[in-house]
């Protein structure tokens, strides 16, 4: 498993995954927060390994070199 992400694509999910987190926890008991959970996750775990599996599928790769 080769790091997929760049640095830029990787900063913006840890964000993003923090930003779930909290809008999951913040809103009322619903669906959405569920939703808003394990998109967290996902993208949260993504950018702090620096893999991204639906990359590797479209041979996407932001890192560069």
């Amino acid at each position: 498993m080769q790091a997929n992400e760049g640095k830029w694509d990787r900063i913006i999910r840890v964000i993003l995954g923090l930003v779930l987190f909290y809008v999951g926890y913040a809103t009322l008991a619903s669906p959405w927060n569920y939703v808003a959970y394990v998109l967290g996750l996902i993208s949260l775990v993504t950018g702090l390994i620096g893999f991204c599996l639906i990359y590797s599928i479209f041979k996407i790769n932001t890192k560069g070199g």
